[in-house]
């Protein structure tokens, strides 16, 4: 019988061992950067323009409604002083051309409903842009129509049709931006609750607190402009009829 020796193996445990970690090491978080993200939130992309700015828009459309309240008093200083100016200024001529301004600012302003809403038209319309962008042009527009009505109007208040037809664009106007700055606000808020609804014990979120703020506002802007789309076609006739 022939006996094969055993080739003798080095024991793991004789063997020095050498540990080297595949990860990498996990890095700590940054106290200063969360405490400064705390103080001062970042906005979500795409939410422009931001607090301060729909601020600023607000004061500057203050200051563009300001002229409809005192247009009794400098029109008829203007046609005592300046006959052939208030003259061309309701001339056809300025009208139309003014008219004709804020119409393609109201065309533009409709882009917005055309960028969300086209996918589930029979005629599909494809509108270059994000929807974000146009909602961003959408209030600028917006303030830069008020400044074109007052120019076209000259501050004027109108009568009958013309009248209700100006307190109607009012209230497109002011819906949509009071509708808009309190969202703004709500999101660049560094606080997470907003109070509690009389008979809940469920603080309010900022998600629902924006929902329930836009089926007001939102709701009474859409029915508004509805009107205001009615009476345009109106006012453009009658503006032609008596022409």
């Amino acid at each position: 019988m022939v006996m094969i020796p055993m080739q003798q193996h080095p024991s793991s445990l004789d063997q020095p061992v050498r540990l080297e970690s595949s990860l990498n090491p996990v890095p700590l978080p940054d106290v200063e950067a969360i405490s400064r993200q705390w103080r001062s939130p970042v906005r979500p992309r795409g939410i422009k323009p931001d607090f301060k700015t729909l601020i600023g828009l607000t004061l500057l459309t203050s200051v563009l409604l300001l002229p409809f309240a005192f247009s009794a008093g400098y029109l008829d200083l203007l046609r005592d002083n300046s006959f052939d100016l208030h003259q061309f200024l309701r001339g056809e001529l300025y009208k139309q051309g003014t008219g004709y301004g804020a119409l393609t600012f109201i065309l533009l302003e409709v882009m917005l409903t055309v960028r969300k809403r086209s996918r589930s038209w029979p005629i599909r319309l494809k509108v270059p842009g994000s929807i974000q962008l146009w909602r961003s042009l959408h209030i600028f527009l917006g303030v830069g129509l008020v400044g074109l009505v007052l120019i076209h109007t000259i501050g004027s208040n109108g009568l009958n049709f013309n009248a209700v037809f100006l307190w109607v664009f009012f209230g497109v106007t002011l819906t949509a931006l009071v509708g808009v700055v309190a969202e703004t606000g709500i999101l660049e808020s560094t606080r997470s609750y907003f109070g509690k609804l009389p008979g809940s014990q469920k603080p309010l979120s900022k998600g629902s607190l924006i929902r329930g703020l836009r089926s007001l506002w939102l709701a009474s802007h859409i029915f508004l402009v509805c009107i205001f789309a009615l009476m345009l076609v109106f006012h453009i006739i009658l503006a032609y009829y008596f022409q």
